[in-house]
């Protein structure tokens, strides 16, 4: 059974500091010495050096993916087999870190083993760097389903960004913290919590990820009381955009092509 238990961030703020200077220096005129000189700093502060080996990534279905790689293994989203998770097969497995949208059974559930994050703030485990952003659950502000949490780190050698429970819009200083992901984990299939196809293109779209991971999406006929659609309407929205479907497991190397490319898991 699962430890429930978080580690406390090592700082509550919703955004490091050195990034909030970093990005006020580039964006209110601060001189291009000025300005690589603070990136130089952020590239020796900030997030450890990428270890390249890429990443094995396995899918249990709803928006729970575990990721191995670079000495870790990170577990999303474990659900418990309820809502439009009922009837899949729950994670119980065993993980370095768990990171969790939420504390909602359906993608934060105390099914797995691993110190759980579910809260905002900068963390370090397992070697990892991890940063959780605080953003709404919904398209009002939070005032339906409160906040999520918007995850961000590195592992072997790829960054990745866990957006698979908000369907709130990208505030300014969202993108600036998640960046330009290397893997985007996002969630497609609509609904009171989950962007929906056009939302989940459009974020592709700011963020210009490499790969691109759907997530929070029914296939075939919805469980009862499920509010989600399927994949096809996202993939449709993306226009021509290269889809895999390699089943429920994928390896990535640590070095990608531009792309985008998503990888349709199951």
């Amino acid at each position: 059974m699962a430890s429930a238990a978080s580690l406390r961030p090592e700082r509550p703020a919703r955004r490091p500091p050195r990034l909030t200077v970093a990005w006020a220096a580039l964006t209110g005129g601060a001189t291009l010495v000025g300005a690589a000189t603070l990136i130089g700093s952020l590239a020796l502060s900030g997030l450890p050096a990428r270890a390249g080996s890429g990443v094995t990534i396995t899918s249990y279905g709803h928006s729970a993916l575990m990721i191995r790689g670079g000495g870790a293994s990170v577990l999303v989203n474990p659900f418990k087999a309820v809502g439009c998770a009922a009837g899949l097969a729950e994670p119980r497995v065993g993980a370095s870190v768990i990171l969790a949208s939420s504390r909602l059974l359906d993608e934060g559930a105390p099914v797995a083993s691993g110190k759980f994050l579910a809260d905002p703030g900068s963390y370090r485990v397992a070697g990892l760097k991890i940063e959780g952003i605080a953003a709404p659950h919904d398209r009002v502000g939070g005032r339906r389903f409160g906040l999520s949490t918007l995850w961000r780190w590195e592992q072997g050698g790829l960054s990745f960004a866990h957006l698979g429970g908000t369907a709130a819009r990208l505030s300014p200083s969202d993108k600036v913290m998640l960046g330009r992901p290397d893997v985007l984990i996002l969630g497609v299939g609509g609904g009171a919590k989950v962007y929906d196809a056009s939302e989940a293109a459009e974020i592709v779209r700011e963020l210009q990820p490499r790969v691109v991971i759907p997530v929070q999406y029914t296939a075939g006929s919805a469980p009862q009381d499920c509010d989600q659609g399927g994949v096809e309407p996202f993939l449709q929205a993306m226009g021509g955009t290269p889809v895999r479907r390699p089943g429920r497991s994928l390896s990535l190397p640590g070095q990608l092509a531009d792309g985008p490319v998503i990888e349709v898991m199951r």
